[in-house]
Parts: C-alpha cells; sequence; structure tokens
C-alpha cells in the first residue's frame, strides 16, 4: 500500500478515485448522492492534507473521510426527516462486473449485494471495507477508528448472516490475497 504526505497527496487522489467511488456509491445508493460524497471528501482531504500522517496508507485515510462524511449525513437526514436509506436496486446496472456475464452470474451477484444489504450498518461498512475493498483488518480498523476485534467480530457475524442467507452455516467468503485470516467466531 502505498504512504503519503500533504506534498504528494494531490497526484496520488486521481490513482484512489475509482475505489473511492466505488465505495461512495455502495454507500450511498444513489450516483448523485455518491458524487457529492466523493466531492466532498476530496476537498476535505486536501484542505486537511497536513494532517495525513507519514506513513499512513492514503487509500485507507479517504476511506475513513469518505465514511466519517457519509455517516455524519445519514445522522442529519435522520434527525432531519427521521427516514431511512433505501436500496436503490438501478445501483447494480451502474457498475460494471466484468466477471456476471451470465444470467446465473448476475442473479447471484445481485442476491449478494441484496443480502449485503441487509447486513447491520455497522456490519455492512466492514464488510465492504474488508471484503468488497481489499483493506485489511488493521487499515479498516484505522479507517473507522475503532479496535481490530470489533472488525473482526463485525465481519465475523455479517460472513454468518450471509451464509446462513446461502445455505452456508460456515460463511468462509472469498477474501483478497493479503489480508489477514479470521476463525469464524463471535469476539
Amino acid at each position: 500500500m502505498l504512504t503519503a504526505d500533504a506534498e504528494n497527496l494531490s497526484s496520488l487522489l486521481p490513482a484512489l478515485l475509482p475505489r473511492l467511488w466505488t465505495f461512495s456509491l455502495r454507500l450511498c445508493g444513489s450516483q448523485h448522492e455518491a458524487e457529492d460524497l466523493l466531492q466532498r471528501a476530496c476537498v476535505r482531504a486536501l484542505e486537511r492534507g497536513d494532517q495525513l500522517q507519514a506513513g499512513t496508507s492514503p487509500l485507507s485515510w479517504m476511506f475513513s473521510i469518505v465514511h466519517s462524511i457519509w455517516a455524519n449525513e445519514v445522522r442529519a437526514r435522520k434527525v432531519r426527516t427521521h427516514l431511512s436509506i433505501e436500496w436503490d436496486d438501478r445501483f447494480i446496472e451502474t457498475v460494471a462486473d466484468p466477471d456476471a456475464r451470465n444470467p446465473e452470474a448476475i442473479l447471484l451477484s445481485r442476491e449478494v449485494i441484496a443480502a449485503v444489504d441487509r447486513l447491520p450498518e455497522a456490519q455492512r461498512i466492514v464488510m465492504l471495507m474488508v471484503a468488497v475493498e481489499g483493506l485489511s483488518y488493521a487499515e479498516t480498523a484505522a479507517a473507522l477508528d475503532m479496535p481490530i476485534g470489533t472488525i473482526m467480530s463485525r465481519l465475523s457475524r455479517a460472513r454468518q448472516t450471509i451464509g446462513a442467507r446461502f445455505g452456508n452455516g460456515n460463511a468462509s467468503m472469498t477474501r483478497s490475497p493479503g489480508t489477514e485470516q479470521c476463525a469464524d467466531n463471535q469476539n
């Protein structure tokens, strides 16, 4: 993972945008809201580049900014409107999946996305960051400012829930290379 400091953040940011866009879109469920979220996150990062510590992964730091802005917006929206964020099935059409070429794979992808969407918010965020974005447990813990044990516990419960939905009690989901292994027990 790349490390950065405030001086070269602006040159690294364009390379991070595709993953940040995907994460923003998954959080918001709406292309318009994701665009706004990502723009605010980039502006905040560039304004506060001096807060990026040497040796810190810029991607992890940006994920934490995106998540923080999104969480603040969700809280504010709930206070203003008392509504929850609903999944928009049109989201599936906005994210290209080069592996889903046949109807069965497309259907399975939709079912997995729906299962992840039904997870409690805390588990869904951790699942997106670790299983989808490929962040390590440590990077996710740093981005969300919580203990690594909490990350492991939430991920384990999310995997068990999704595994139960698909008839697999053990719920071992495919992991990205280079990420830590975790036993499927509750911490």
